[in-house]
């Protein structure tokens, strides 16, 4: 006996959602998990703790995958005034800069209704506005950003994992309205900068120059 359109609507409407699995070897991911940067995708997979563990060996999966890493960094000492976010471009009060591997070059990117969007970047840019940071030194590519917002007339700076990074842009693309994102998106946002804040320690003094 098939069943009927009714039947076939509820069933599919009342099936419960299915958990993540780990993108390498399929087993089923709790909600909080590890991600791999695939390099030739130029993408985030999820993994399972073993697989990401794996994938932090040099050479693990020739290259293409690298775990990201659970880092949080503040360089307190570093300052960037409204005149440095204006030699940015960058239209929106948040921003992060991660370096490609590949292409052996800075990403600048921001969060918008449309997703991420890329920001020309030249060298020289970043030598001057983010070049003084210790964290810039300490940032590792594909994996790590470097996340800034202006807010109140400073501007704020962290090294993050860079999945952490994309959460924030779908969380905002999700939220947005209008021309500055809306009042629900700056509270999400304010939340998340929070929680960034209580997360991160000072660059640790052995690696200061």
């Amino acid at each position: 006996m098939s069943a009927s359109p009714v039947g076939l609507r509820r069933f599919l409407t009342e099936r419960p959602p299915q958990p993540e699995r780990c993108e390498l070897c399929a087993v089923a991911l709790p909600e909080e998990h590890r991600h791999l940067v695939d390099t030739e995708r130029r993408s985030l997979a999820c993994a399972c703790a073993p697989c990401a563990l794996l994938m932090e060996a040099p050479g693990a999966a020739a290259g293409r995958f690298r775990a990201v890493p659970d880092r949080y960094l503040s360089d307190p000492a570093h300052h960037l005034d409204d005149r440095a976010w204006d030699t940015l471009q960058i239209p929106v009060g948040v921003a992060f800069f991660f370096r490609n591997a590949a292409l052996d070059r800075l990403v600048a990117l921001y969060p918008s209704p449309a997703g991420a969007t890329e920001s020309e970047l030249e060298p020289d840019t970043w030598n001057e506005v983010l070049g003084g940071t210790r964290l810039a030194d300490l940032l590792e590519a594909d994996v790590e950003a470097l996340l800034l917002r202006r807010a109140d007339g400073r501007v704020e700076c962290h090294l993050v994992p860079i999945d952490i990074c994309y959460e924030l842009v779908g969380r905002m693309r999700l939220l947005w309205q209008g021309f500055d994102g809306g009042a629900e998106a700056r509270t999400a946002l304010d939340a998340f900068f929070a929680d960034v804040r209580r997360r991160a320690r000072p660059v640790p003094q052995a690696v200061r120059p």
